[in-house]
This record gives structure tokens, sequence and C-alpha cells, in this order.
């Protein structure tokens, strides 16, 4: 037969036991929460800098864009400038070639002597010809002008495209 002490010291020892699994339990809720707290602040931190990574990156875009809408726009400004320069230039060539004609057409001089007749109609000839060669070269001047005028400013708005990619933020 099982006697009251041996009951009370089993009901003792189960009491002490239970004390303990509770004080475990207890012990194992708050590391899961302490657990659970510091993944959700890692969770909360690493979103927040990818939040402020992605803001940096639009920024950055923005700046970017911009400085290409300058350079653009700059670029667009100075091939204005050089396509009126180039009339002006074209204007003033046609106006040099029109002397040279009229001088070439006046270089001719009637004369009695024949000789003289075949010298003036050699310098007319002549003076046509080199009207002619400068008319081409004028020509070409202007073509030649016009490609280096594109040229040039095309590669000024690249590098000026590229040192606004590079440039680093400033803060």
């Amino acid at each position: 037969m099982i006697s009251v002490r041996t009951i009370g010291a089993a009901v003792s020892l189960a009491l002490v036991a239970s004390a303990f699994w509770g004080a475990y339990e207890h012990g194992r809720s708050v590391e899961r929460a302490s657990a659970a707290l510091a993944s959700a602040n890692r969770d909360s931190g690493d979103r927040l800098a990818e939040v402020l990574v992605e803001r940096s990156a639009r920024e950055e875009e923005q700046r970017r864009n911009m400085a290409q809408g300058e350079v653009r726009v700059h670029a667009q400004e100075q091939r204005k400038n050089a396509d009126e320069a180039a009339v002006g230039a074209d204007a003033a060539g046609k106006r040099l070639l029109d002397e040279a004609g009229k001088l070439a057409a006046t270089v001719s001089c009637p004369a009695p002597d024949p000789a003289i007749a075949a010298r003036s109609q050699a310098a007319t000839r002549a003076a046509m010809v080199l009207s002619d060669l400068l008319a081409r070269v004028d020509a070409r001047a202007g073509e030649l002008a016009k490609a280096y005028d594109r040229a040039r400013i095309a590669g000024l708005a690249c590098e000026a495209s590229y040192t606004a990619l590079i440039k680093p933020t400033e803060q």
C-alpha cells in the first residue's frame, strides 16, 4: 500500500518538476520572442537600407538624365549657331565668286593687234579657270567646315555627357 508520505513526496516531486518545466517553457518563449524581435529589427534595417539605396539610385538617375538633357540642349544651340555661321559664310563666298566672275569677264580688252587679242583671250580663259577653281575650292571648304563643325560639336557633347555621367554626386 502506498503511504500518504509517498503520495505527498510524489506530488511534491511532480510540483517541482512542473515548476521546472514551466520555468523552462517560459525561458524558451522569452528566447523565441527575443529572437523574433531581433529578426524583425534586422529585417526592418535591411528594408530601410534597401529603400535608401533605391532612393539614392533614383536621384542619381535623375541627375544624370538632367545632365544629359542639358548637354543635348547645349549641343543643339551650338549646331544652330554653326548653321547660322555657315549661311553667312556661304553668302560671303557667293559674293566673292560673283566678284571673281565679274573680274574674269572684264579681263579681256579689245585690241586692234591680233597678238594682243590672242593674249587677252588667253588671259580671259585663265581668269575664268581661276574663277571656276575658286568656286570649287570655296564649295569644298564650306563642306569641310560644316563637317568639322558637326564633328566638333558631337565630340564636345560626348565629352560633356561622359563627364556628367561619371561626376560623383555631391552631398
